[in-house]
């Protein structure tokens, strides 16, 4: 069960890349809950990570993760996660100017009948927004 749950959590970070946020349904379930969503104001729910990755995916093109540990134990799976992207639009009021960017993070996924139905997470946001107003 522990590969399979890390599997599903592989392919929601690769459905995420493929930028076609619709896609989440597959592993995300309808009563999904974030404990820490992406954007102040956005809902903890599935349409929340949506709307949150829309935005994201908006601001960096060339968006990709990269998983550098994943562990899995009974029903979570705890990723250690970097992901990277080419600053082309806006993002928190700081515009776009064709640098790559990074970001370093950790999330904890619950999985129940083969669906993503919890997550918790913290992101390097900044670290992330230091390299984006960088000179």
């Amino acid at each position: 069960m522990s590969e399979a749950n890390k599997a599903l959590v592989r392919r929601y970070y690769e459905i995420i890349d493929s930028g076609d946020v619709s896609l989440i349904d597959e592993v995300l379930a309808p009563d999904f809950v974030s404990h820490s969503p992406p954007f102040p104001g956005l809902p903890q729910t599935i349409e929340g990570v949506r709307q949150g990755w829309a935005m994201s995916l908006a601001a960096f093109g060339s968006y990709r993760h990269v998983i550098e540990d994943q562990f899995a134990s009974g029903d979570r799976v705890a990723t250690r996660i970097r992901a990277t992207g080419v600053h082309t639009g806006d993002y928190r009021g700081i515009k776009g100017d064709g640098r790559t960017v990074s970001i370093e993070g950790i999330a904890i996924h619950r999985i129940s009948n083969g669906r993503i139905v919890e997550h918790w997470g913290r992101l390097d946001l900044h670290g992330l927004l230091a390299q984006m107003q960088a000179s």
